[in-house]
């Protein structure tokens, strides 16, 4: 049998890396360009994939504007391939909603320009989420391709498999064993071809004898089309090598091959066997991970509702503004610059990209909340308004910022509010035009109050409360060495920081890690003979109580070396909160690092005797094993990296029966002999480093070059905040996903008043108010879901309608409620009729708007 090999040429396209975008979109320029030539010119090239990302078309054509027909009759013709993505996003450090939205937007831009790429290409990513299967599916794509996260013995049936996610939606996929640059330098020359392509192609075709075709990926970071290609291919059919060699593209091959999928896989893929994985990428340049986090946070769970509840109401929906930040976001999801592998000057555009869509999100708030609290209020009202953005009835402790004349505050009717601060500002002077000048007037000073309430919710929709002048208890200070609520007690014993609750008692329950780091910007490296440091002893500083509220200030002291073997002293203070009837303990941890080349974890003492551990990912819960089996013989099987169990998390990582840890930013954890770690920082400045400890040979990224990376060291003032559950007994689904819901920022308060215009962004300036949005009722309920999770509430792409996206994490699958139409991830009409177990559904809402 003469096997068929498809030769695909294509260009693997960083968006940026050690290279800046503005770098990047110059060689675009000229790359595409020469594309359009070259296949307009040459009907025997039949064609090109341009990586799969859609995100390159755009950038293209802010530059070169004239040749966007030339370009789209190319797509349209399947000569240049582009999307689905918008960008080559990380799938496992984002929220499963941005991978949505960036196969949302990129396969829609993809078939504006003629066609979007049928398959789920992931040419260079580090690790793959369970769920990309079920999401490809779900947006009629019918093939993947992927290089990283395989074992050996998971292909020893074929390089052709069947993928499926968690729901039971699988794929039919192919591997790229070594990667998209296998052909890069294709060639005739016979010295070529029986050293390098005769060798590759034999171990190809020795995965599984009765395929008949072989997938040979030609090109490479940011190539150029190689216009000989069709000469070469003709000359190596010539030199009767025993295959048959054809120029083609991706769709092609898969149809050619889709029927022999011997080899079935499931779940999450993070093999390191034979591709680089860098699984401790995930706590590289961790200002990027938190501010990125924060940044989806206000998106997804507030903008988005926000802007739906008030769109409702009769105010436009942002949804330009909205498209322009996906598109800014999913430059930073391109998987070298969310993972930090990035030159200092690359990491500075990434920061600058988020902050600039953080301003767009908190004005976009802020502009919302004020107009539907004007529709509310009335002349003689002090109203405060309280948004729950999150579809069910919930009853959760509310922050309140409020702005008075007196002291004395609080929201009439709470039975359960607390003063958490209060300060006096003073009013300072403004500028009053007389008809003899200018004059300075003084004004009056006021107060800034955060209150804390709790509140009840029917749904998703606001509440309204009046601010009245009336003392309400305050959190103070104690001197005791102990807080507690309903769940926990936590205290300082003889410098020992112990928690207690039902049936446990945990001596050192918190404690600190330190170890040197000799890796780089990929990988944390051990350094020989080096051990890691733990710190347990603390020191109290402070208590404050109240009836909802108590809170524990303490300090570590923590010694920290460096490669050159230089140590300093630091501290960490740690803020412990219990808030009444909660089962969390809400955790925040300050520090200025002035220290180089290390790694800092958090450590919580646990019983891991079981074994395994677990995290959510996409829409469900993932169960894992504390060790790899394949770590003790890692370097006798050649091995491209040390497979450490250290583990990605999407939201929450726990152990059963012991703790579990909900973060927003923190997206790495490792279960050790007797305890959970969760990593805050690596401390490392260069990218790119040969030999490492978990890591032999070159250098991952560039070949021959080290750049310096001095802003990755991360030094300077840093916090962290995130939350612990501890319990006795086994941890259900729904009491993961209860807790996560409470942990999330679904709630939203506003304060109406004219003392204060620079508490939010644009306060203080005048702003159009919708004619509908007056006289609204002062407590409205839109719609809730109770028995399922809400994953986004948007308005749908095409249509004036309100998009809900729920999945349900548990075993058992779930009748589809009535009040919507199923939808796919296209947003197009579907049947559905149940959310399957961990699976997911989307619909658009019946009803008015």
């Amino acid at each position: 049998m003469v096997k068929r090999v498809y030769i695909v040429p294509h260009t693997h396209w960083d968006r940026e890396w050690y290279f800046s975008l503005e770098d990047s979109n110059i060689m675009l320029e000229q790359d595409m360009t020469r594309l359009i030539d070259v296949l307009e010119n040459n009907p025997d090239f039949p064609s090109f994939v341009y990586d799969g990302q859609m995100s390159i078309i755009d950038e293209y054509l802010k530059i070169c504007p004239q040749n966007k027909d030339r370009l789209a009759k190319l797509i349209e013709n399947k000569r240049i391939f582009i999307g689905p993505w918008y960008t080559q996003t990380d799938t496992l450090l984002v929220q499963t909603e941005s991978i949505i939205r960036n196969l949302l937007l990129g396969s829609k831009g993809a078939k504006e320009m003629g066609h979007s790429m049928n398959i789920g290409y992931l040419p260079d990513i580090f690790g793959q989420n369970a769920y990309l299967p079920s999401l490809f599916k779900d947006f009629n794509i019918d093939y993947s391709i992927l290089q990283r996260g395989l074992y050996n013995e998971q292909l020893k049936d074929g390089l052709n498999f069947t993928w499926k996610s968690p729901d039971g939606r699988d794929i039919p996929s192919n591997n790229i064993y070594f990667g998209y640059g296998p052909g890069k330098f294709l060639s005739s020359d016979p010295n070529y071809v029986e050293k390098s392509l005769l060798p590759i192609l034999e171990k190809l075709a020795s995965f599984n004898e009765e395929e008949e075709a072989i997938l040979l990926p030609a090109g490479g970071d940011q190539v150029l089309v190689r216009e000989y290609f069709p000469q070469v291919v003709r000359e190596l059919n010539e030199m009767n090598l025993g295959y048959e060699f054809i120029l083609s593209d991706y769709e092609t091959f898969m149809k050619a091959t889709d029927h022999q999928m011997n080899t079935k896989v499931s779940g999450e893929l993070l093999a390191s066997q034979k591709s680089r994985i860098h699984n401790t990428i995930r706590s590289q340049r961790i200002d990027i991970k938190l501010l990125n986090s924060k940044v989806e946070e206000k998106l997804y769970q507030q903008l988005e509702p926000l802007a739906v509840m008030a769109n409702q109401l009769g105010a436009k929906y942002p949804d330009m503004w909205i498209e322009k930040c996906l598109k800014l976001l999913f430059d930073v999801h391109a998987h070298d610059s969310i993972g930090g592998c990035n030159s200092d000057e690359t990491n500075q555009s990434i920061k600058e990209r988020l902050y600039k869509i953080e301003r767009i999100l908190d004005g976009q708030i802020n502009i919302l909340k004020k107009q539907i609290a004007r529709g509310i209020q009335n002349k003689d009202e002090n109203l405060a308004v309280a948004f729950n953005l999150l579809p069910k009835k919930m009853c959760k402790m509310v922050r309140f910022v409020l702005f008075t004349k007196n002291a004395q505050v609080q929201l009439e009717g709470v039975e359960d509010q607390v003063i958490l601060q209060q300060d006096y500002i003073s009013g300072g002077k403004k500028v009053k035009v007389t008809a003899q000048g200018e004059i300075e007037v003084e004004v009056p000073g006021y107060y800034r109050t955060e209150l804390l309430a709790k509140i009840s919710f029917d749904g998703f929709g606001y509440k309204t409360f009046n601010v009245v002048e009336k003392d309400a208890e305050m959190l103070l200070e104690e001197k005791t060495a102990s807080i507690k609520n309903d769940f926990y007690k936590i205290s300082v014993e003889n410098d020992q920081l112990v928690i207690s609750g039902y049936q446990f008692v945990i001596e050192d329950f918190l404690q600190f890690e330190t170890q040197v780091d000799a890796g780089d910007s990929y990988d944390f490296s051990p350094q020989p003979e080096d051990e890691p440091q733990i710190f347990k002893q603390v020191k109290l500083i402070s208590v404050k109580k109240s009836k909802l509220q108590q809170e524990m200030k303490i300090k570590h002291f923590i010694t920290i070396k460096d490669l050159k073997g230089n140590q300093s002293e630091q501290q960490v203070t740690t803020t412990l909160i219990l808030e009444k009837e909660a089962r969390q303990v809400s955790v925040s941890h300050q520090l200025s690092n002035q220290m180089k080349d290390h790694r800092l974890r958090v450590l919580f003492k646990a019983d891991t005797s079981s074994g395994k551990n677990f995290a959510d990912q996409g829409y469900s819960i993932l169960q894992r094993v504390n060790n790899n089996a394949y770590l003790e013989k890692w370097k006798k099987k050649n091995f491209a990296e040390a497979p450490v169990a250290i583990y990605p998390l999407e939201n929450f990582a726990g152990i059963d029966n012991n703790i579990v840890v909900y973060t927003k930013g923190l997206k790495e954890y490792q279960v050790l002999k007797s305890h959970f770690a969760l990593t805050l920082y690596r401390s490392v400045g260069v990218l790119g480093r040969d030999d490492l400890a978990w890591r032999p040979g070159r250098a991952s990224g560039i070949n021959n070059k080290i750049v310096q990376t001095p802003d990755a060291q991360m030094q300077g003032e840093m916090d962290f905040s995130y939350s612990v559950v501890f319990s006795s007994q086994k941890f259900e689904v729904n009491e993961l996903y209860d807790e996560l819901e409470k942990f999330q920022s679904n709630q939203l308060t506003y304060h109406h008043q004219e003392l204060n215009t620079f508490e939010e962004r644009l306060e203080r300036f005048e702003l159009p108010q919708p004619l509908s949005m007056t006289e609204l009722n002062k407590q409205k309920i839109f719609f809730n879901f109770e028995d399922v999770r809400v994953a986004a509430i948007k308005k749908a792409e095409n249509q004036d309608n309100v998009i809900v996206r729920l999945f349900n994490p548990t075993e058992s699958k779930i009748p589809l409620m009535d009040e919507g139409i199923p939808l796919n991830l296209l947003e197009e009409v579907k049947t559905q009729k149940y959310i399957g177990a961990k699976s997911f559904a989307t619909l658009r809402l019946l009803g008015e708007k």
